[in-house]
């Protein structure tokens, strides 16, 4: 790794207000006249870092900053000529309001991988009546509060919220709850497998498809849940993206949603 992708993951790890770093002054120099800014700041990032994962380049509604979308839901803010990159988080004052622009871009990400998903991949528990709002789940069967939130499912379903669970097996793509959670994916009855697992039960449902696509449907998962930024569980999606990290109690989930404009 090198000591850019170790300054940059340290920083996307922290919580720390805000990074600057600079680079080649002379380098950016030369080449700002004949280069555009989104070419001249890849090329920097890309001096640094041949690896490092870069989404897109585009204008910031600040003048004179370009934001820099990075894999996992990463942003970052560099100056025209990419002499310098900022990680923070970009505030607007809309009237009366502070809005955090960094948290509106993930959402909109985040929005756009979760439209990507076929339903059929999903454990869906839907209400009976009207659905009033939807919520997207990364679980693991063994985690603690992810049977928690299992447990209001029927308070969810009854406030009119239907919870579309995808798997994220905490321990990786090798560990034994991916094969507990391939299980309850190739069950007849998913609903009942994972309610199955998550009360410490083994699974008794038969197992039916080809185990191998319920494997890919779970790294799929797995993988969708790293690119958006989440590393525990339960980690709840919003349909504009908005993540909930955490458990939450079913009427702070319901309240959080009815909240949206």
């Amino acid at each position: 790794m090198s000591k850019f992708s170790a300054l940059l993951l340290t920083a996307m790890m922290t919580t720390s207000t805000a990074w600057s770093v600079a680079v080649n002054a002379e380098a950016t120099g030369k080449d700002s006249a004949v280069q555009g800014p989104e070419t001249l700041i890849e090329r920097q990032l890309k001096q640094l870092d041949a690896n490092v994962p870069i989404e897109s380049i585009t204008k910031s509604p600040m003048p004179g900053i370009y934001k820099v979308m990075l894999k996992g839901g990463f942003v970052i803010y560099s100056s025209e000529n990419g002499q310098y990159f900022i990680k923070g988080e970009l505030l607007e004052v809309r009237g009366n309001q502070l809005v955090n622009l960094t948290e509106e871009v993930k959402s909109q990400q985040n929005a756009r991988l979760l439209k990507s998903l076929n339903k059929e991949d999903m454990v869906i528990f839907a209400p009976t009546g009207e659905t009033k709002g939807v919520v997207y789940a990364f679980t693991d069967v063994d985690c603690g509060y992810c049977r928690k939130l299992h447990r209001e499912v029927g308070q969810l379903n009854a406030l009119g919220i239907e919870l579309r669970y995808l798997a994220f097996p905490r321990g990786g793509q090798q560990s034994p709850v991916h094969g507990k959670m391939t299980d309850a994916w190739c069950s007849a009855d998913r609903k009942q497998a994972l309610t199955d697992l998550k009360t410490g039960k083994s699974i008794s449902a038969e197992i039916q498809g080809d185990k191998a696509a319920c494997s890919t449907v779970i790294d799929n998962h797995y993988n969708l849940g790293v690119q958006m930024g989440i590393n525990g569980t339960p980690a709840m999606v919003l349909e504009n993206g908005q993540v909930i990290p955490g458990y939450r109690p079913a009427a702070d989930i319901a309240r959080i949603i009815n909240s949206q404009p």
